[in-house]
């Protein structure tokens, strides 16, 4: 793989940088997302003939990094275009592509994405949700929660279980679920963290849907929820990197100017070595990032699953520390809303916690990667 990005990437990051500051960290989340479309950043990654720039995760990842970095991160590009949109353009039928993709591509349309479940987190294995057969119809009955953005959807990606005509054992589907479906109702939860994108609970009571609503292969639905959840996991490492970025940025610009006795704090080691090492991580997440997209943008999902969990679990890492380095350099500044990073202290957790924690891909890699027995 390329060690080094283009200049096609270069170009890209540079543009998208410039969008970025021109909003800031008070941006307005649906004019940002207006104008991030009608560039052609949202549908990056989806393909040309539907409106899409004919890219992949790479650019992809680019574009929400650079928006990250310049405060304003769009947290449903982790879920519409990199998950709903790579599902559909990989496994939907031709009148799925032709309804969704182009509204996914220029943003008129949004998608939400739902499998965590209340009892289940997101192992696939204990999904709850059901979808059972009624003449040619589906009905899907179930739970969801922590659920992003459902109120701005337009549809929600739904990962339920049919049972096996062969074996009797359940196994896992995606369905494509209209938000005015009858039976289909959510609940925001009240989240500590405020953001732009709000968390709703889910529930499905019977919600009918015609034949056409089963996205893909019923009999490849585990195959199909992996091609959708590795573009997550490298796009929330987009998202932590760039929020990392965002928040060192600040701290080195406070230690630069902020002279307490003869010479500017950053002068001091330190207050000067944490926030190297605090870069060095973050450039170091990106490399494992970039390697991940480019697995996946390149056919090797068994490789890019195992890239894409390493870099989630080292962007997460990465902007923890990056965001903790910051807000202790500024001292009592960081924690005012003037300097705006204190909200960081929490959001950066979000990249540890979701999709998946990091002592799930710690499992993950100790059984995958290195073959050692599981504890459950």
């Amino acid at each position: 793989m390329p060690t080094t990005e283009t200049e096609e990437h270069k170009a890209l990051r540079s543009a998208v940088s410039a969008l970025g500051k021109r909003h800031g960290r008070t941006y307005d989340r649906e004019q940002l997302w207006s104008e991030a479309a009608k560039l052609g950043y949202l549908g990056v990654n989806l393909p040309e003939e539907y409106g899409g720039g004919g890219g992949g995760i790479s650019e992809l990842s680019i574009v929400l990094e650079e928006l990250g970095a310049a405060g304003c991160p769009l947290l449903m590009m982790v879920v519409s275009p990199a998950i709903c949109g790579t599902v559909i353009a990989r496994f939907g039928t031709t009148a799925q592509k032709q309804e969704w993709l182009p509204g996914l591509a220029d943003g008129t349309r949004t998608m939400a994405f739902g499998i965590t479940e209340p009892d289940a987190g997101s192992n696939s294995h204990r999904i709850t949700t059901t979808a059972r057969k009624d003449g040619t119809d589906w009905l899907l009955t179930g739970r969801k929660v922590f659920i992003s953005g459902v109120d701005l959807a337009d549809a929600t990606l739904i990962v339920g279980r049919t049972e096996d005509s062969r074996t009797g054992r359940l196994k896992p589907c995606l369905f494509i679920v209209p938000r005015d479906a009858p039976g289909f109702t959510r609940r925001q939860i009240d989240m500590e963290l405020q953001a732009a994108e709000k968390q709703f609970e889910l529930t499905l009571d019977d919600v009918r849907l015609p034949a056409d609503a089963l996205v893909g292969d019923e009999d490849a639905g585990l195959l199909q929820l992996f091609a959708g959840l590795n573009p997550e996991r490298i796009m929330t490492a987009a998202f932590a990197i760039g929020m990392g970025r965002y928040a060192l940025a600040r701290a080195i610009e406070y230690a630069r100017d902020r002279t307490v006795w003869d010479a500017p704090i950053g002068a001091h080691q330190a207050i000067a070595h944490p926030l190297a090492q605090a870069h060095i991580d973050l450039e170091l997440a990106r490399l494992m990032m970039q390697k991940a997209a480019y697995l996946y943008d390149t056919g090797d999902d068994v490789g890019a699953g195992e890239a894409a969990n390493m870099a989630k679990y080292a962007a997460g890492e990465a902007c923890v520390r990056a965001v903790d380095q910051s807000v202790h350099t500024l001292g009592g500044n960081g924690l005012t809303r003037e300097f705006g990073l204190a909200s960081l202290i929490t959001a950066a957790r979000v990249a540890r916690i979701a999709p998946v924690s990091r002592e799930m891909i710690l499992n993950y890699v100790s059984h995958q990667t290195l073959g050692l027995p599981k504890s459950y």
